[in-house]
């Protein structure tokens, strides 16, 4: 406890001899952090450029991508702080607001993946109706419920945790997210109903929402012509490789926190940097590559740029 400000302070005790390899791990991080922004605001950039890719599913597609920007922002500048500073702590109160970032952000990316989903379904099984049902308005409201609901759940668990007394002040992590409930004297009943109706609400019901609309969209593209099947497979593969790849990110988070420390601390950050290191990588190099539009204008923008 800090006497003179009064506030808590926690360490972060999941770096692994981080006094020997400081620098080597401030290179790939600060490397991946400007290559994460890089990446993921070309296409943005592009998809606002363009007015061919003014459609919804490349607006989701933006704004899936700007998420990774604000996730990414929200926990590489204090890892670059902490790899090149002799502790590595963190205030209680900034503690929380890495936590709350964290869980809103990851939870509106799979908001943003069902929303996603749902527009493929419609271009797919219902062609006709798809100007009438995802017009300028519907596409807002989905974007807004993205990150307004994440966001007013997660508060009220960060509220739910200010209040909730401390007996142990080390962290097994090297950012907050669901290990922070180990700091607590008390197993709170009411954080982990809640925690239970987070996952269940904005976890596993968008999850299956996806799954069901892709199982639609594969059953209806199946049974129509070659050029439906075809557009299916452009226009779903992408996703659907972005959903496997935040699940399982998703998965480790809950296992960790099952886990507690019964992980190896070796083990712990090598999947925890997994988590911050490549995701946000992966989107943009996913819809990069695989889908058509976006392919062509950044095959002609390199072009350019060579001729330059």
């Amino acid at each position: 406890m800090d006497d003179e400000l009064n506030v808590t302070y926690i360490t972060l005790d999941g770096y692994v001899d981080v006094h020997k390899y400081r620098y080597l791990y401030f290179l790939i991080m600060l490397t991946a952090y400007i290559l994460i922004i890089c990446c993921n605001f070309t296409i943005v950039c592009l998809i606002w450029i363009h007015k061919n890719l003014h459609e919804p599913m490349y607006i989701f597609i933006a704004a899936l991508l700007l998420n990774s920007v604000v996730f990414s922002s929200a926990l590489y500048p204090k890892l670059l702080i902490d790899f090149l500073s002799e502790q590595q702590i963190i205030s209680y109160p900034a503690c929380l607001l890495q936590y709350f970032l964290f869980y809103s952000l990851s939870s509106s990316e799979f908001l943003l993946l069902a929303a996603m989903a749902y527009d493929r379904y419609v271009s797919i099984c219902k062609p006709l109706q798809y100007p009438n049902i995802m017009r300028k308005t519907t596409v807002s409201i989905f974007l807004f419920l993205a990150w307004l609901v994440p966001a007013c759940q997660t508060a009220v668990a960060v509220m739910l945790n200010s209040n909730t007394k401390l007996c142990n002040l080390t962290l097994k992590g090297i950012f907050c997210n669901n290990s922070i409930y180990s700091l607590h004297c008390v197993t709170s009943r009411a954080l982990s109903i809640f925690g239970i109706f987070g996952l269940v609400d904005i976890g596993l019901l968008p999850f299956l929402f996806i799954l069901f609309t892709y199982t639609r969209i594969l059953v209806i593209s199946y049974r129509s012509f070659s050029n439906v099947r075809t557009k299916a497979a452009q226009t779903c593969l992408p996703h659907l490789l972005v959903l496997i790849s935040f699940s399982c990110l998703c998965a480790y988070d809950i296992i960790i926190a099952r886990l507690g420390s019964d992980f190896p601390k070796t083990a712990r950050l090598i999947m925890t940097l997994q988590a911050v290191l490549y995701h946000p990588l992966f989107n943009p190099i996913i819809y990069g590559l695989k889908m058509k539009e976006i392919s062509k204008h950044l095959k002609k923008l390199f072009y350019q740029a060579k001729v330059i």
